[in-house]
């Protein structure tokens, strides 16, 4: 403090005004699998147009039309969310589509592969007399190389839609001026890009490495193996070796071909055919890749989620010893900062009590489940389907947040209704959602007049604590996430009072907003010398303390109705 001795006006400043950057837009993170798209690597999407585009909408089956849950679920949740991470599920060998560019000195100029694996990528090479490819489809590619120029040594690459003609060109990306030149700024791989996403798993730590050295462009296609032309042009402008252009690719059209789906099961089974053991093509407790996929999200610095969804995926399968959906449960308290939500039984054969058994079977704050199934109208194939409740509930838990906050209950007539449902596979009474809540399971129930609404709000916490409710274990999700993102910028700061100002400065007024909607009744932090000692200080640390009183939730109405005698007197 400064030594103030002789009288006068003496001035001095706090900022506190000091605002941390903003955290972005966290989203749900689904798992599962989809028609297309580049498998086991985690791909946000901000729109369902673009999972569309990425992940495609129609899995053609014979002479069915089919979708999977992940697409359903992304369709609820991206009606009113911002952005949603998805994990492509494909099992063992699974592989892009390729194609190579032939060269006039009947050589391979170069290699482009696709962005989505499996086989839904293959275009075939066979044409009618339309130019229509024999296996071309919405869901895949072809080429054309067109515009070379051999005095300067490039080239345009068309990418169309696989399902295109030779008179009716869908043309979904043009890259002009290619050149295999790489110390050209037009060299193919700066401007297409040339790099590979793959998963790994190096003693437990799951992450995805990229091979290549150029960042991908192109939405559809990478490209590998170039035949370098190095220096094409001499200073002058003029071809510096002639035989370089024998490297440059011909013009020409074609398909690409090679992917796989890997071990898929077959038959695959689809919406309420499917079992804990046989969903959608794969055997999720036995599926490493499912294991895998929620390996790679428990990293929570790279994948920034609130919520997981695991949708075709059931509890109460054959590894009863550590299925999935308890790796994932670990997973997300390893993490502490989001809610899974999964599914139990199937629609039809699933007994009240065998519900419940597979709902009792868990002890978790940070894991939910519904019942029953639901039917939703299909508007892509003008079909109903029956679909578990997880599917819709991320519509819901969209709603809710876009129309509240995290910390309102996803539930009841004014955020829970389910628009796109059109019935329960089963009506339950209220003495069933009696039994299914005493068991942490939360109804999907239907009134007169109304939707099917969601009508409970419990995690699968058995201990009963302001953690046993859905909004308090959201709300300190999303105090966790606020918090630890905006102190970031506090790591590696002396550690005085000035620091603790700063962390108070951005803390207490966004506790503050938090409690003028609702989700606080009162709150203090605490980060000064009582709680940052010199001991605490000199390991280093700087620690607060915040206490937190969270609002409760209305779930029980209860009315007296008192009768009384002819002459009573009531209150003014």
């Amino acid at each position: 403090m400064e030594k103030i001795v002789s009288p006068g006006v003496f001035t001095s400043e706090n900022d506190l005004s000091y605002l941390p950057t903003g955290i972005g837009d966290i989203g749900a993170a689904v798992i599962g699998p989809t028609v297309k798209g580049p498998a086991m690597v985690p791909t946000q999407v901000t729109s369902y147009s673009e999972y569309i585009q990425v992940f495609g909408e129609i899995y053609e089956s014979g002479s069915n039309s089919y979708q999977f849950m992940t697409s359903h679920l992304a369709k609820e949740y991206l009606k009113n969310a911002r952005v949603l991470t998805v994990v492509r599920i494909l099992s063992g060998s699974y592989s892009p589509a390729s194609a190579s560019m032939a060269s006039s000195a009947s050589n391979t100029s170069f290699d482009i592969y696709t962005m989505g694996d499996g086989i839904i990528a293959n275009s075939s090479c066979s044409e009618d007399s339309n130019g229509i490819l024999e296996s071309g489809s919405v869901d895949n590619v072809r080429w054309e190389i067109t515009g070379l120029n051999e005095n300067k040594g490039t080239f345009t690459l068309l990418v169309r839609r696989g399902n295109d003609s030779t008179k009716r060109k869908v043309v979904l990306e043009t890259w002009n001026n290619l050149s295999l030149d790489p110390n050209a700024s037009n060299y193919i791989s700066k401007i297409i890009g040339d790099m590979k996403p793959t998963y790994e798993y190096n003693a437990g730590d799951p992450y995805i490495d990229m091979s290549g050295s150029f960042e991908n462009k192109s939405k559809y296609i990478r490209v590998t193996n170039i035949t370098n032309t190095i220096n094409y042009l001499d200073e002058a402008g003029n071809i510096r070796d002639t035989n370089a252009t024998g490297s440059l690719p011909i013009e020409a059209s074609g398909s690409v071909f090679g992917g796989t789906d890997g071990d898929l099961e077959h038959p695959m089974t689809f919406y309420d055919d499917i079992t804990a053991d046989d969903s959608q093509g794969y055997i999720p407790t036995s599926c490493t890749e499912y294991t895998m996929a929620v390996d790679l999200l428990s990293n929570q610095d790279e994948y920034d989620i609130n919520m997981i969804f695991t949708p075709g995926v059931l509890s109460g399968g054959s590894g009863t010893a550590n299925t999935l959906v308890d790796h994932t449960i670990d997973m997300v308290e390893a993490r502490g900062d989001c809610l899974y939500i999964f599914d139990t039984k199937v629609k039809d054969t699933a007994a009240l009590s065998s519900v419940v058994a597979d709902a009792e079977a868990y002890d978790s704050s940070y894991a939910a489940t519904y019942w029953p199934w639901v039917q939703i109208r299909d508007n892509t194939s003008n079909n109903y389907r029956w679909v578990p409740p997880s599917v819709v509930m991320a519509g819901v838990y969209a709603y809710n947040d876009k129309a509240a906050f995290e910390w309102f209950a996803p539930a009841g007539l004014n955020r829970g209704g389910i628009e796109s449902a059109i019935r329960t596979s089963r009506k339950l009474t209220h003495s069933n959602r009696d039994t299914l809540y005493e068991s942490n399971i939360n109804s999907l129930a239907s009134f007169p007049n109304t939707n099917v609404v969601s009508w409970g709000q419990k995690t699968l916490q058995k201990k009963a604590s302001a953690l046993d409710r859905i909004n308090v274990r959201r709300l300190l999700i999303n105090l966790k996430k606020y918090i630890a993102s905006t102190s970031k910028y506090l790591v590696f700061e002396q550690n005085t009072e000035s620091t603790r100002k700063r962390f108070l400065n951005i803390v207490n007024p966004y506790m503050q907003s938090v409690k003028q909607n609702q989700g606080l009744y009162r709150f203090e932090v605490v980060m000064d010398e009582t709680n940052n000692t010199a001991d605490v200080i000199d390991r280093n640390i700087l620690k607060g303390d915040i206490y937190i009183q969270p609002t409760r939730t209305a779930e029980f109405i209860v009315i007296d109705f008192n009768v009384l005698p002819t002459g009573a007197t009531f209150g003014a």
